[in-house]
């Protein structure tokens, strides 16, 4: 049968689903039971436009199939490479905040994450007057079959900030036709997409155990460069554990070296939580600053009636990371974030500039009416 080995791969990542190595209560299941659907999703887009002579941009990570902590900032594109092969990314530069490219010679995976063959952002590019641009690349970065292409567009202002274009390109192969379809490609093609599937799986269960649970509970790391990611992205990671009546201040400063400074909590299935039609993420843009120079968000369950309130949406454990991009220099421990566990009832006494801080129920409902067009009009999926 055609599809033999990828419904055992959906029945096999079912069970990793239902049995993960943490406890569940009945929302984790349903919201993993989510995940998995999105990562079919996902795999079975990877495996069936995976094209080595002829690539494409590939949209695997939005709000339908997370994985990995995925930034709600950011639009993600994927593409396969091989060995000896030359090939033109082009397109038209947008007005997002960040615009980064990263070869990597392999993918993720529970046994680590591959190295980095090439990372860099549009300052790199010679980007024309009317936003135009070509990088062309080939076998001088040392590529083999398996590596691939990664490129983050990323938003600060989710409603004013434009995407741009890209599209790749291999040259060596540019006029080929593709071969006709046959049932024996299919078939591998399902094989491919079983791999990714219960491969995804495992590894986003292995990734955040060697770095995210390695850290005392309710803390964040000094920021560093991020694993496995960009030279000009530095990130701090952490995990947190709340009761209903606690919340988490992170307090950290306004970061004049990164145009880009956002932060996120996710679940425990490592992904991002619902950004769409929750605040559980806030980029710079989108959070109030203190006079002082200070960016203070609360993490809490319950709505301690600020603008920088990032929900936990019935997640009393989850994963917490703070992005800066586009740095100008290195990051250190003075940029980054101090963290206090306080009952939320405590808030106005410990928030140096609560009355500046306050959000009715009517402005709170702007701002998830804000973020759902946000993302409508810039997500692919």
């Amino acid at each position: 049968m055609t599809t033999e080995a990828f419904q055992k791969a959906v029945a096999e990542a079912e069970e990793m689903i239902r049995n993960p190595p943490f406890e569940i209560s009945d929302q984790d299941l349903a919201e993993g039971l989510d995940y998995l659907a999105g990562s079919i999703r996902s795999a079975l887009q990877m495996a069936f436009d995976y094209d080595l002579e002829h690539p494409v941009l590939i949209n695997p990570t939005h709000q339908y199939a997370r994985q990995g902590l995925d930034n709600p900032d950011a639009v993600y594109f994927n593409a396969y490479l091989t060995e000896g092969a030359s090939y033109l990314v082009s397109g038209r530069r947008g007005t997002t905040v960040d615009l980064s490219f990263q070869i990597m010679d392999g993918t993720y995976s529970d046994a680590g994450a591959p190295n980095t063959l090439a990372a860099f952002d549009d300052r790199e590019l010679d980007v024309a007057v009317d936003g135009t641009f070509e990088w062309r690349f080939g076998p001088e970065l040392g590529l083999r079959k398996g590596s691939t292409l990664i490129v983050r567009e990323v938003y600060d202002d989710w409603n004013a900030e434009e995407r741009g274009t890209l599209r790749i390109q291999r040259l060596d192969t540019a006029g080929r036709p593709r071969p006709a379809v046959t049932p024996e490609r299919v078939e591998k093609r399902f094989g491919v997409a079983a791999k990714m599937l219960t491969g995804r799986i495992r590894t986003w269960f292995a990734f955040p155990e060697w770095f995210t649970y390695k850290e005392p509970v309710n803390t964040l790391t000094v920021p560093a460069s991020t694993p496995g990611g960009l030279a000009s992205q530095f990130s701090s990671i952490g995990h947190y554990s709340l009761g209903d009546d606690e919340a988490l201040v992170v307090t950290v400063p306004v970061c004049d070296a990164a145009p880009y400074q956002a932060i996120q909590i996710g679940s425990r299935w490592y992904v991002s939580t619902d950004y769409e039609h929750h605040q559980t993420s806030l980029t710079r843009a989108q959070s109030v600053a203190d006079p002082d120079g200070f960016l203070r968000y609360i993490v809490s369950e319950r709505d301690p009636g600020v603008a920088n309130w990032l929900e936990t949406c019935g997640h009393p454990q989850g994963v917490m990371m703070l992005r800066w991009q586009r740095v100008s220099r290195d990051l250190g421990e003075a940029d980054g974030p101090r963290v206090e566990v306080v009952p939320v009832d405590d808030l106005p006494a410990r928030l140096p500039f609560h009355a500046d801080n306050q959000l009715t129920p009517s402005a709170r409902a702007d701002r998830i009416e804000a973020r759902q067009v946000g993302v409508a009009r810039r997500m692919i999926s």
